[in-house]
């Protein structure tokens, strides 16, 4: 089986307007995010390892985006690697052969024992030699890795190595008053893309979002927050139906529960489907070049029209 490469996200890379990072951390009302935020303010200029933990969705990618840009590594790129999908060749490549930049290893719990031995030999290797090249390592786990220790599935050598300094994620349920901050970057920020107008949620709507448990975090946030926008009206509901018990919002309005996951995966093929169809009409339905320009391959693109199945988007 073929394995991924490292997502490589080059050193001029940008997000349009505010990025990310910036929404999630830096302006965050929660007393323990402004910690976090003031311990990444003081270890990003240096070359210490980090350890992010936190469930799926709270932001590990951002965090590590933040560190890397605010770092001296900044004019060089990120690269983001799954622990799952590297093997111990290409692992020990990254930390000894490739440029002086940031390598962001997620997942690490999902390391192989090959592919452990094989990072703590490179990391060593690079300490004694003072490989100038050597990256910066942030690491990313989902997983308790005391636990993971105890039970000899990963290395404790190398949880010292790694863990220079380490950032504990407060899942959304516990940051409640970031809730609104965050729900109103991404309404604004789906609307710019899809060209919609931006929604507004009443007072009682905003509550049902605050009293929601997000058990997918901020991740989950934005897909509602993009399904409010592509949907349009009827997304209210569909909204409150996540942040409401089945029950009281059954009983409310006498219409079916519509799942939130449901809802945000059907929201993202309708914006698929809507880019697809953009990009089709500016190449004059060249396929091949509609592919260029969304950056996905022709092969990919082909499924992706066999799934739409709208005639006008075959082309001929």
């Amino acid at each position: 089986m073929a394995r991924r490469q490292a997502q490589v996200i080059p050193a001029d890379s940008r997000y349009s307007g505010r990025s990310p990072a910036h929404v999630v951390y830096l302006e965050s009302e929660n007393s323990a995010m402004r910690s976090i935020e003031q311990v990444m303010r003081d270890i990003a200029p240096t070359e210490i390892p980090v350890l992010l933990i936190g469930e799926s969705g709270t932001g590990k990618d951002a965090v590590a985006m933040h560190l890397h840009r605010h770092s001296r590594r900044s004019g060089h790129s990120l690269r983001k690697i799954l622990a799952s999908s590297v093997t111990p060749e290409q692992l020990s490549l990254e930390v000894i052969g490739q440029e002086r930049g940031t390598v962001f290893l997620d997942e690490i719990a999902d390391l192989s024992s090959a592919a452990q031995m094989r990072l703590l030999l490179s990391l060593a290797e690079c300490e004694g030699t003072g490989n100038a090249t050597a990256p910066r390592m942030i690491s990313g786990t989902t997983r308790n890795l005391e636990e993971c220790m105890r039970s000899g599935r990963f290395r404790e050598e190398l949880y010292f190595r790694l863990n220079g300094v380490c950032l504990r994620l407060p899942p959304l349920r516990h940051r409640k008053e970031d809730i609104s901050l965050l729900a109103d970057y991404f309404l604004a920020r789906f609307a710019a893309q899809f060209g919609r107008p931006k929604p507004a949620f009443s007072a009682q709507e905003m509550r049902s979002l605050q009293e929601y448990d997000w058990p997918g975090n901020i991740r989950e946030l934005e897909n509602a927050m993009k399904n409010a926008v592509v949907v349009g009206g009827e997304s209210f509901q569909i909204v409150q139906a996540g942040a409401t018990s089945p029950a009281a919002l059954s009983t409310a309005t006498g219409a079916p529960v519509v799942s939130l996951k449901d809802a945000a995966r059907a929201a993202s093929r309708r914006a698929e489907r809507e880019l697809i169809l953009k990009a089709l009409a500016r190449t004059r339905w060249n396929r091949k070049r509609a592919a260029m320009e969304l950056r996905i391959s022709y092969k990919a693109l082909l499924y992706k029209l066999k799934q739409i199945g709208p005639e006008e988007a075959l082309g001929d």
